[in-house]
């Protein structure tokens, strides 16, 4: 693959990425978060499968650089969606005793 096949891969990619993220109404993020961990998971082995395929030694780099800004919305799209999730557990009795006690 020459490389603006590969450039054109990659820009197509944030394209999609930025357009489906973006389109989550923040009523919709926490159950949808995971959908979007599996597109940038897509992204992922997309920009793998680019890099691999390329001859040019700047289209391994592009690929590297997509792999690298999808790992990161991977990471933080489940400390989002942990950190969420977190807010609609029962706290504990024992949390709340010590709380009362203070």
């Amino acid at each position: 693959m020459d490389f603006i096949s590969i450039l054109s891969i990659f820009v197509m990619a944030c394209f999609v990425g930025y357009y489906v993220v973006w389109s989550v109404t923040p009523a919709l993020h926490t159950p949808l978060m995971a959908v979007t961990n599996a597109i940038s998971s897509v992204i992922i082995v997309g920009a793998l499968i680019a890099s691999a395929a390329a001859g040019v030694a700047s289209a391994k780099w592009l690929g590297l650089i997509a792999v690298a800004l999808a790992s990161v919305n991977i990471f933080g799209g489940f400390a989002v969606t942990a950190r969420m999730l977190a807010m609609y557990k029962k706290k504990e009795k024992k949390a709340l005793a010590v709380k009362a006690g203070s």
